[in-house]
């Protein structure tokens, strides 16, 4: 007769198991938690734009208030992807409507210019080597251009970055993000939201750092802003307002 009794170590095995599984996080956690706070930002930032428009004080205190709190989570998860080293995956939002497949944008739309191309300072090895947009976190992040992702990550100095290879085989590179939208080797039209500004890596407050590379690489950047005033998009000189 065979015995009900299981094996002592066949008990183990099973509670860790059980144990492995309870402390794991979900399959949305990666996508899911991660989307439902960029998604709560997006739609925020949306709202207290119309409450401005509307010049709807009260309404803007509230989502001020609320778009306060999700962009501490938002950064709050992004922290934690850097310090693991693993991005938390594309989180996919609502956007908007101004894409097109040609044509030249700012990586984002409204702005200050701050530390420019070839700046120094204690904060960089050399040389800044691209052009920082000062933003609030979460920010949508635009693609300039047409092209394909090349590069997704998330740790070092650059924290959680997105480069994209644009046609002609320049490269421009979106830095300190919270949050991305778009996966490797995916292609993205002008325009098009590839994240969400942030404060990850090496960086003293919320901003964009954007530079523009011959190849996908650091050490290959050249001056961000007269780049893309040949092709059409002029920013201004840094310390001016945009937007």
């Amino acid at each position: 007769m065979r015995s009900s009794r299981r094996h002592p170590l066949l008990v183990l095995v099973l509670i860790c198991a059980c144990v492995v599984l309870a402390a794991r996080p979900g399959d949305g956690d990666a996508g899911g938690g991660g989307s439902d706070v960029s998604a709560r930002v997006a739609r925020l930032y949306a709202e207290s734009a119309v409450a401005a428009r509307h010049d709807d004080r009260g309404r803007q205190e509230t989502v001020r208030r609320e778009l306060d709190a999700a962009r501490d989570q938002l950064q709050s998860r992004a922290d934690a992807s850097v310090a693991a080293g693993a991005c938390r995956g594309a989180v996919r939002l609502d956007q908007p409507g101004t894409r097109s497949t040609g044509g030249w944008v700012a990586p984002v739309e409204s702005y200050d210019l701050s530390a420019g191309f070839g700046s120094g300072g204690a904060r960089w090895a050399r040389r800044h080597t691209g052009q920082d947009f000062a933003v609030p976190i979460g920010t949508p992040v635009r693609a300039v251009g047409a092209g394909r992702v090349v590069r997704v990550s998330c740790g070092g100095a650059f924290g959680i970055e997105v480069v994209v290879r644009h046609e002609g085989g320049s490269c421009t590179q979106y830095a300190h993000l919270a949050a991305v939208t778009v996966d490797e080797g995916e292609r993205v039209a002008a325009g098009q939201w590839i994240g969400q500004s942030g404060t990850t890596g090496n960086s003293t407050g919320p901003h964009l750092h954007f530079e523009v590379r011959s190849t996908p690489e650091y050490g290959s950047a050249v001056d961000p802003v007269p780049w893309l005033e040949e092709r059409g998009v002029p920013l201004g000189q840094p310390g001016a307002e945009r937007g």
